[in-house]
């Protein structure tokens, strides 16, 4: 029986051992912290180190290694075997082999890919058996594991972490929604990430399609050598196979969608529209049911969502925002009067972007790490420890006709355990200060 390594106990690497399992493979797990799932994971025959990883680890011989995404390769025991030339996949690429009854529609990017991903996902389940995994929560190990039944489309967001421990994986179609500066504390350099998002489609045949961004020049840049066919889209040109005009969007001459009838704000999500709907449309989705959708999505919880109003002033979480590109995005669907609560872990990015929207922010009550980052960005600006205090001050100061918006600009992980845990408290401190008020 061969032997597997995983490194990294998290909900995906649970999930993947019960496949590798399946998959005929003796199983080792080690993670750093306490593994709550020892007990179940030992009466399936699964060796399990917990609290640190041993050097007795070392000396065994394995098939490959499936590493948790969120693990740098520097860590020092991962690159140990990133030394001896041993094979590191992420689940995605287990998954991928073990559930032949899955087909691909695949999303990564550096924003948009949750928008996109979600609203894929509702127009393909309008009319198949569909699944979403990945990125935007779930393990698609776990889904591989728990529907066999039938076969199934799958929309799957991909970070650039999972895409780093891909080998076969070739989803039927895929796009990069966009790029910008993230993640430089784990990649070793700018051009490491943008080329590992195009991994994507590295696979890909005649069969397989690849949706081009040509307004983004960093991916004409790195979007070189695709093996599959190439849909080239665009929000400004008309020269491409996925348009818009004032008034539809289009796919080579097929309208796809009314642009009046998309609820979500802002010329990106126009974007994350029209390469959903594309998408969806060579997953066999009809136009007719990609249009009902459409009309119907509301849009995706902690990106630009509307929180409430209170005595004429708008609130949004957008703490999915965690870089200044998204963060900028968010910016640019607002006219004027916004207060600005941004900040969190330091990722090393230049906030620079964020000047273009200095005659928009009333006032920037940044927080966190980062807090004093944006003293030089905003001509009115002031720092605070946490984002409760943010979100006080922010209230003492707006009018009517303000928005107050949450959009960091910055990752979670220096008072907050995610992105989704910063939003849904934020939302409820919204509701409490509201209501003390």
């Amino acid at each position: 029986m061969k032997n597997v390594l995983v490194i990294g106990a998290a909900r995906s690497g649970i999930a993947v051992s019960h496949l590798l399992v399946k998959m005929g493979y003796h199983v080792r797990i080690t993670d750093q912290k306490e593994i709550p799932e020892k007990e179940q994971l030992l009466k399936e025959q699964i060796e399990v180190f917990d609290n640190g990883h041993p050097d007795a680890l070392k000396t065994i011989d394995y098939e490959f290694i499936v590493k948790n995404p969120g693990i740098p390769y520097r860590a020092p025991f991962v690159h140990y075997f990133v030394e001896k030339g041993v094979s590191i996949y992420t689940e995605i690429e287990i998954a991928y082999r073990y559930a032949k009854n899955f087909s691909y529609a695949a999303i990564t990017g550096t924003d948009g890919k949750t928008t996109v991903t979600t609203l894929l996902y509702e127009m393909l389940k309008s009319e198949k058996p569909a699944l979403v995994a990945g990125n935007i929560g779930t393990p698609l190990s776990e889904l591989a594991l728990q529907y066999t039944d039938q076969d199934y489309v799958v929309a799957l967001e991909l970070s650039n972490f999972q895409l780093l421990g891909i080998d076969q994986f070739n989803p039927v179609i895929s796009t990069v929604t966009n790029l910008a500066p993230d993640h430089l504390d784990y990649m070793d350099s700018l051009e490491d990430y943008y080329r590992s998002k195009m991994r994507i489609y590295k696979n890909g045949s005649s069969h397989n399609w690849f949706i081009r961004n040509v307004d983004d020049l960093e991916i004409l840049k790195y979007a070189q050598d695709i093996p599959c066919n190439v849909i080239d889209f665009s929000l400004k040109r008309k020269d491409v196979d996925l348009y818009k005009d004032d008034q539809y969007a289009y796919y080579k001459d097929q309208i796809l969608f009314k642009l009046d009838d998309l609820k979500i704000v802002g010329d990106f999500n126009c974007a994350n529209a029209m390469m959903a709907g594309c998408m969806a449309y060579h997953m066999g989705i009809s136009i007719e049911s990609i249009q009902n959708v459409i009309r119907s999505f509301k849009g995706v919880e902690h990106r630009i969502e509307y929180v409430d109003t209170y005595q004429g002033v708008r609130i949004y979480n957008d703490s999915k925002a965690t870089n200044t590109h998204a963060a900028c995005a968010a910016l640019s669907a607002f006219d004027q009067n916004v207060i600005l609560l941004c900040g969190g872990k330091d990722k090393h990015i230049s906030f620079e972007d964020l000047k273009q929207f200095d005659s928009k922010i009333k006032h920037c009550f940044s927080f966190g790490q980062t807090k004093d980052h944006f003293k030089t960005i905003f001509t009115h600006q002031s720092s605070v420890e946490t984002m409760e205090e943010a979100l006080k001050e922010a209230l003492s100061i707006a009018k009517a006709g303000d928005v107050i918006l949450l959009s960091p600009a910055c990752s979670s992980f220096d008072q907050f355990k995610n992105f989704e845990v910063r939003g849904e408290i934020f939302k409820e401190l919204v509701t409490k200060m509201t209501k003390e008020k």
